[in-house]
This record gives structure tokens, sequence and C-alpha cells, in this order.
């Protein structure tokens, strides 16, 4: 199924598979910005869509971010259209209410990187090749790549990454927390889908709430924190999955998931 033609969309089992398709290096544009936003909000919509893999057409680029031709002409007018774009469309997929993994296929490069950023893991193919380049062109990361890097990876590394411009090899990512696991070339793909596939056996309304209460944490004070996580705790038993989940376990059988 096609949501857009820079944006493919196929779904298997409970994954949502959003393949980046602009080739040569799968650069982002306002129109596959709004149409990465609009897929990720009707995803939302679906309660048989538990987890969502985003990766590259091709075995060269996973995204090599935004066209700088967008930006040759110092129009500031484009710049805020172009960065509203980007954080909407970034937002809505750091957003998402089940579990995004990106699947690095290649070279992530800019916008390219802060797209998986966004998401809540990075599986990375070894030859992939990660930066954030913007400064060397008189630009900034402007699609939360500032602020997700530095949860990430601290400070230092994501100084040394923006400032200074360093590019790093998937061994690298994984050594400093940027991706959780590095897989052979070619097989990314498989890897991404198979831990979505874990995802299916949570209770979906659980792992909203938890995903939820550990984004708070980068900005939530750890005293309001703890509280609101105990309510949470106490409004899942308004769910369905609660009083199936802990069932199923006492019958020692498979949970069947309302996703509600």
């Amino acid at each position: 199924m096609t949501a857009h033609p820079a944006i493919l969309k196929h779904i298997v089992g409970h994954t949502a598979i959003l393949t980046l398709n602009n080739p040569p290096a799968n650069t982002w544009t306002a129109d596959s910005l709004q149409a990465l936003k609009h897929t990720v909000l009707e995803l939302n919509q679906n309660k048989d869509v538990y987890a969502l893999v985003i990766t590259g057409q091709g075995d060269k680029f996973f995204s090599a971010g935004a066209d700088l031709n967008l930006f040759a002409d110092g129009d500031k007018q484009n710049a805020a259209s172009m960065a509203k774009h980007f954080g909407e469309a970034f937002e809505a997929l750091s957003a998402f209410r089940g579990v995004s993994i990106a699947a690095i296929n290649g070279y992530a490069m800019g916008g390219g990187l802060e797209v998986a950023l966004a998401c809540d893991l990075r599986i990375a193919e070894a030859q992939a090749q990660m930066a954030l380049p913007e400064a060397s062109v008189g630009l900034l990361p402007c699609a939360g790549g500032t602020q997700n890097l530095t949860a990430l990876v601290g400070e230092g590394w994501a100084k040394r990454m923006i400032l200074c411009g360093e590019r790093i090899d998937a061994a690298k990512a994984e050594k400093i927390g940027l991706v959780e696991e590095v897989v052979g070339q070619g097989h990314v793909l498989d890897a991404a889908v198979a831990l979505a596939a874990k995802v299916a056996k949570q209770s979906p309304s659980s792992v909203s709430v938890c995903k939820t209460l550990i984004q708070a944490g980068r900005t939530m004070p750890r005293a309001q924190a703890l509280p609101f996580e105990r309510e949470m705790f106490v409004d899942l038993f308004d769910t369905e999955d609660q009083a199936e989940g802990v069932n199923a376990f006492l019958q020692k059988r498979t949970p069947n998931w309302k996703n509600c």
C-alpha cells in the first residue's frame, strides 16, 4: 500500500514498514515530510499496528537529509516553511503511540539522521555512516538533532558530531549509544522487523504509556515523574488489555490484545 510516492507503506502483521523512496539519496522535500506526518497520524488510528519500521530504498542511502538546493537562494520564508515541515513530521514520528525503529541501511546525514533520532530505536548496517554536517554549510540541525542526539549520546559526542562535523561509522555509533545494534549489510530490515515483532507480544496499551513515561523523563523532574508513573499504572486498570494480560498469564495462554 502506498501512502505517497516518496513514502512507501507496507503492513506486515502488526508492523508498518515505511520506506523512504526519493532516489538517488532519499532526500526530504516539503511533500514527503507532510506525507510522513500524515502517515504516522493515520497509523496512530490503526489499532492493529503496534510498531513501525522506517528504512531507505536502495542499498547506499538511508537518507541524505534535505536537498541543499532548497536553501541556495537564502530565502528566510522558505527556510521557515521547511523547518516547520521537518519539525511537524519528526515530532509526529516521535509521538507515535507504538514503537518506532529506524533500520539504517546506508548513509544517514543531516535530516536523514534526525528522522532516525526521532525513532525509539535504531539498528544500523555495518557499512552505514552517520553525521549532522549542517554547520559545515552554514546551517544547523533544526529537526530535533541538537536535542535528540544529546539525549542519546551525551553532550560531548553531540558536540563532536554537530560542532566539529565528525562523521561516525556504525561501530562507533553503537559504542556511544547512537544505535542499539549493528548487523551485516542487507540484514537491517529483517532485524528491525524481528524486533518489531517482539513489540506485538507486549500489551500495546502498556507500551504506549511506558513510552510516554520514558520520554517524559527527559524534561520532567524526577519528583514529578515518579508519582506520574504510579498514576499511569492505576490508569491501565481502565483498559481491556490489563485484565487480558494478567488473566492470560494466570491461565497459561497467549494474550489476545485489544489495544484499548
